[in-house]
């Protein structure tokens, strides 16, 4: 359940915290007070686009909070498989927009991704806009509506449907590679034998190409490190004036006076350390240069085997490690050529494997489906009735595709008739705007009874009714209501008098800003504000008996 709304800085609004009831929670206000920037701040929370124009003016950041309670057990496991951990129940959601456009999201302050926001809002609310009903005019989202409502049935065979079109996608298009003729096959081979004997030919060895960069680094440095070597020698060891002398003589005069004072002879023990710590060096230095070798055809060799290894890489990889990959790699190609009927062969098995577990896949997902539409549809007329539609039929229309895709070869569509003795034809060519929002509606409401999400909001689905429509509308709302929290923004008295919770937003302006504010109704206020949406400009006291009236019949409905 959605508990609290802060908002900061969004549009008109400057900063408004909104705590939200369970039952339903009815927003309304004159045209133009900022209700959708409510709705809209929900959205960018949630991970929805962050327009620049939505920051109120000369702000530096504009910031969306949502708290939720998540203690049922089921949503708890959902959230945990997101690595996302309710604290005391609870689950905060932050969006932080700067000045610069940068964008911060965080769930109980930790900082996420917004597709990981989207994912958790799919958890825990479900957001109706005002012109979301238009998805019923696409076809592709009707056989959504029936996945949605089947989870239980289909179980995981979704995914599995999936995974097996993946497979199946993947075994044809090797397959179509596969079609190289007999001269094709035997200059493939040829050339790849070529590439697989140039890597068996330079006898590779992992990390020599490390080791040969270090050699020809020495290399082709040897003069400077001979003649850096040689002075550093002249200093310490050979000079007239040399490091190794100097220090003798210090050690026998420190020597000579060590046993008149303890601080003293720890001197010279220390110094005597260092002066056969110089003579070790002294030794390791002269070796070195003796040691050291340079000629003209070591040199030669080395940067003569790095090039080639350098040239390798060039063709088949950056590394040993990855060049002799591509041979393992080249060396499997052949096999495949050598033998290249019965690998057609083995691909042809696996494409007609692949694809009769995609047809059984496909077919059992389809049986689901059709089984379910019955029942889904006739839930759905159910509703429809209950929202004046006087004489409905609704029905789901299935056609084999002839090809399979992710979701097997379904296509289906709803189907409705509206008017007695009509036949049921395509939704999208009989359905005008009002219809089309109580047929969302309807659609939403059989949703929810078989959904796990608690939250629901509908934002102005009350679009083109009225009168005893717009009554039966606010009765299926309340009915909602009943078991989900529902927050919505209407226009309509008849569903503003069935709030359980009732809030009023307001623009109020003054010479330098414009600012909308929300504040919670008691009982009298609600009826006040009924009065408004039924009377306009002018309150009598008749429109106030009205309302009192509308509220009281909306109380006697429980």
């Amino acid at each position: 359940m959605l508990l609290s709304l802060h908002v900061k800085n969004l549009a008109l609004i400057e900063e408004e915290e909104v705590s939200f009831g369970p039952g339903l929670n009815i927003l309304s206000g004159e045209t133009g007070a900022g209700k959708s920037i409510l709705i809209g701040s929900i959205n960018l929370a949630l991970g929805g686009k962050a327009p620049r124009e939505l920051m109120r003016k000369n702000a530096e950041y504009c910031l969306v909070e949502l708290t939720f309670s998540a203690e049922q057990e089921h949503l708890v496991r959902k959230l945990e498989a997101l690595e996302i951990f309710p604290e005391d129940g609870q689950v905060i959601m932050t969006r932080k927009i700067m000045k610069s456009g940068r964008s911060v999201c965080r769930i109980n302050s930790e900082t996420v991704s917004a597709a990981l926001m989207r994912k958790v809002a799919s958890l825990l609310i479900d957001i109706h806009g005002q012109h979301e009903h238009q998805s019923l005019l696409t076809k592709k989202n009707h056989m959504k509506y029936l996945d949605a409502y089947a989870r239980k049935e289909l179980g995981d065979r979704l995914q599995s449907l999936g995974s097996a079109y993946r497979e199946y996608t993947e075994c044809k298009k090797l397959l179509e590679e596969a079609s190289l003729d007999r001269e094709q096959q035997q200059r493939e081979l040829s050339f790849l034998e070529f590439e697989i004997q140039e890597i068996e030919e330079a006898h590779l060895a992992v990390g020599e190409d490390e080791e040969l960069e270090a050699e020809y680094r020495r290399l082709s440095n040897g003069r400077k490190i001979l003649e850096a070597a040689a002075e550093s020698r002249e200093l310490i060891a050979d000079g007239a004036e040399n490091a190794s002398d100097n220090i003798s003589r210090a050690v026998r005069a420190l020597l000579s006076i060590s046993e008149y004072d303890e601080q003293i002879s720890a001197l010279s023990d220390q110094l005597q350390e260092i002066d056969s710590l110089l003579g070790d060096f002294n030794r390791d230095l002269a070796s070195y240069i003796d040691d050291f070798e340079f000629s003209d055809d070591l040199f030669a060799e080395v940067e003569e085997r790095l090039n080639l290894i350098n040239r390798l890489k060039s063709k088949y990889g950056r590394t040993i490690e990855e060049i002799l990959t591509q041979k393992a790699d080249k060396e499997a190609e052949v096999q495949k050529l050598v033998h290249y009927d019965e690998y057609r062969r083995e691909l042809e098995d696996n494409l007609n494997r692949s694809e009769e577990e995609l047809k059984k896949l496909s077919a059992e997902v389809s049986g689901i489906r059709k089984t379910v539409a019955a029942v889904f549809t006739e839930e759905i007329r159910q509703a429809l009735l209950s929202l004046n539609f006087k004489d409905v039929r609704i029905q789901m229309d299935f056609q084999r595709l002839d090809h399979y895709t992710a979701n097997g070869w379904d296509d289906a569509r709803f189907l409705i008739s509206t008017n007695p003795g009509e036949p049921v034809k395509p939704l999208d060519s009989i359905a005008s705007g009002g219809e089309l929002s109580r047929i969302m509606l309807a659609l939403k409401t059989v949703l929810a009874q078989n959904d796990e999400i608690e939250t629901l909001i509908f934002d102005e689905i009350d679009s083109g009714i009225s009168g005893r429509t717009a009554q039966m509308v606010a009765e299926k709302m309340k009915l909602t209501a009943a078991d989900h929290q529902v927050i919505c923004i209407t226009h309509l008295p008849q569903i503003a008098a069935m709030a359980d919770t009732h809030f009023l937003i307001e623009k109020t302006s003054d010479d330098s800003s414009t600012i909308s504010q929300i504040r919670l109704l008691h009982r009298e206020e609600s009826i006040a504000e009924l009065a408004r949406m039924l009377g306009g400009v002018k309150i009598t006291e008749t429109v106030m008996e009205s309302a009192r009236e509308m509220k009281e019949l909306a109380d006697a409905l429980g």
